[in-house]
């Protein structure tokens, strides 16, 4: 009996020591797993960050500092400071600008949002050439925008453009496309809308096509009318979408340069001028570069203040939902 208690006290000692040993082999290929996953995830994400880091932050950075000297691109540059962006509070072209381009971003917005969600809508239901329409209503997003601009040009020309063209054939004056302010903006307007409503309908149908049928059908049951469906399921449902869309928007609505560009330049009496083209007249044109990147950090900071309280709020409604 002593020698079996002997051998099973002994086997106790040889087996006990075995657990933690596997237990930390085991570990260790976990984390040997773990490492290997997280190299691999630099590794993919790696091109991707040096491409943003070479063309978005180092540029970001370059203007911010350069925002603080006085330079024109060329020579030597001087520390000034804050010097650049006082010159901004007294600058009346600025506001001007700043004006037009928040006209414009309320002006644009709605209308390519609500026409964008309008034609998704028509395009989602059963229409003959359907797929033909999608095609031409998306197509101004696939050529460049200077393209897009010059079509523009082609239409709204004061002198021979179709669209006075169409005018005076009909027996109506042409209009002042060109020559009055007013005119000039509703036109950079139009063209706008018609290069930004087709990328909004194409977002907006990726999200109506992922609302199932049946609730259309049970509100059918419950007796509401088309215009309740709409207002009450589609407009709900799309709503990530419409999240989407507006910070898109609204960024390429501070960002609008090519349109304006190519047809006003900004004119006439500066009255379709907008922060980029006011930046990009002192950057190489008088070849005030500190004061035109100054006016890029001004543009990238509202933004991104417009970015985050629309992030934030929708998150306030999702909780709160």
């Amino acid at each position: 009996m002593a020698a079996d208690t002997s051998t099973r006290e002994e086997t106790a000692r040889d087996v006990t020591p075995s657990l933690p040993a596997t237990t930390y082999t085991t570990r260790a290929g976990r984390t040997s797993r773990t490492g290997r996953s997280t190299l691999a995830s630099y590794g993919f994400l790696g091109p991707n960050l040096i491409l943003l880091g070479v063309f978005l932050f180092l540029p970001l950075g370059w203007a911010l500092l350069i925002s603080f000297q006085e330079s024109s691109g060329f020579g030597a540059t001087g520390w000034v400071g804050l010097d650049n962006y006082q010159r901004l509070v007294s600058d009346p072209t600025f506001w001007q600008s700043s004006l037009n381009t928040a006209v414009f971003t309320l002006i644009t917005v709605p209308l390519s949002l609500a026409l964008g969600l309008g034609l998704a809508v028509l395009m989602n239901s059963v229409l003959p050439g359907r797929k033909l329409f999608r095609t031409l209503i998306y197509l101004p997003m696939v050529i460049s925008g200077v393209a897009t601009a010059l079509m523009g040009v082609l239409l709204f020309d004061e002198s021979t453009g179709i669209i006075n063209k169409l005018l005076r054939e009909s027996g109506f004056p042409g209009l002042p496309w060109q020559s009055q302010g007013t005119a000039a903006f509703v036109s950079i307007i139009l063209v706008t809308l018609w290069i930004r409503v087709g990328f909004n309908m194409v977002i907006y149908l990726a999200g109506l096509q992922g609302i199932s049928p049946e609730l259309y059908e049970a509100a059918k049951l419950d007796g509401a009318t088309s215009w309740q469906q709409f207002r009450f399921l589609t407009v709900p449902l799309v709503g990530p979408s419409t999240f989407f869309l507006l910070i898109m928007d609204v960024i390429y609505s501070f960002q609008v340069f090519d349109t304006i560009f190519v047809m006003t330049a900004g004119g006439p009496g500066r009255s379709t001028s907008v922060l980029v083209t006011y930046a990009y007249e002192n950057g190489f044109v008088t070849r005030d570069q500190s004061y035109a990147a100054a006016i890029g950090i001004v543009i990238f900071l509202i933004t991104l203040i417009f970015t985050a309280i629309q992030w934030r709020g929708n998150r306030s409604r999702d909780t709160a939902g």
